[in-house]
């Protein structure tokens, strides 16, 4: 009688399958993986100095030395474009690292000791839930100045309470698993437990949030640019160009579109991947959003 010698397929193999399976995922991912590759290579990409001035080219419609045309200034706004998505992309990924690695310790905490310990963090969070997460990152950045720093701290901060509150609860429902007791029976310090045990199994929901917060802080940081409050001018950035170019929105829209454009669709892809991997890792979700 044969015997079936198969090696099962470990847990994130079979999430990459199931991702793989999600066409509109795979495409935003291949949509996003090309604007890293220009914020990364911006100097090859770019066909302009983003910041040089000519005022005998301003407000110029597209055409071929100009794939964007130009802005009022007369700088060329496709290579702004490709600038900006390094900033951006900057902004979105600190801000979030900053939001994962501290809301994450946060929530490990609350939820492994509970106690105290869980009573004062959370109550923490939830005075920092009581405002809109981007009227406190304005609130942040108004008190700190403007600044490109200033910025990410106050959008990392805004979400910390999002990180926090997802990973207490994944905390929750690991440490009462057998695997958790069995490790505490045989004398296992706390933090071993933690890391090697709790937080690998609490790690699904936290990488699909990751990836839709990051989503979330582009669009953040374009307003705060929008608004005065994030990138200084000259620098090119996706929000700050919407601000500055808007007067001119009747003469030259695209000055304004193209910059909108690109925030929309990094933004969309990054939920494209979020929902796929989120119906990756947890398959009944699929048909409640």
């Amino acid at each position: 009688m044969a015997v079936d010698v198969t090696k099962p397929q470990s847990q994130w193999r079979r999430v990459l399958k199931q991702w793989l399976r999600n066409r509109r995922a795979v495409v935003g991912a291949i949509v996003l993986l090309v604007i890293i590759f220009m914020a990364i290579f911006a100097p090859y990409v770019a066909t302009h100095d983003p910041t040089k001035q000519n005022i005998r080219n301003q407000l110029k419609p597209p055409s071929r030395e100009h794939f964007f045309g130009t802005d009022q200034f007369g700088r060329d706004t496709y290579s702004r474009v490709v600038y900006g998505a390094r900033l951006s992309l900057r902004v979105g990924f600190l801000s979030i690292s900053f939001a994962l690695v501290v809301g994450c310790f946060l929530g490990l905490i609350a939820g492994y000791y509970g106690g105290w310990a869980d009573m004062l963090i959370m109550r923490v969070i939830d005075i920092l839930l009581a405002l809109p997460g981007f009227l406190l990152a304005l609130s942040i950045v108004a008190a700190l100045g403007p600044g490109l720093e200033n910025v990410i701290m106050a959008i990392g901060v805004s979400y910390i309470p999002s990180f926090a509150r997802m990973m207490r609860s994944a905390v929750l429902s690991t440490r009462e698993l057998d695997y958790v007791d069995a490790a505490q029976a045989l004398g296992a310090s706390d933090w071993r437990i933690i890391l090697l045990h709790i937080l690998p199994n609490s790690l699904s929901p936290i990488i699909v949030l990751t990836t839709l917060s990051m989503a979330g802080a582009i669009l953040s940081a374009a307003g705060l640019s929008f608004l005065g409050m994030g990138a200084q001018p000259p620098t090119p950035e996706w929000g700050s160009m919407i601000s500055t170019s808007r007067p001119f929105i009747r003469v030259s829209h695209w000055a304004v579109t193209i910059p909108g454009l690109a925030i929309f669709i990094t933004v969309m892809c990054l939920n494209l991947v979020g929902d796929g991997l989120r119906d990756a890792l947890d398959p009944r979700l699929k048909n409640l959003g």
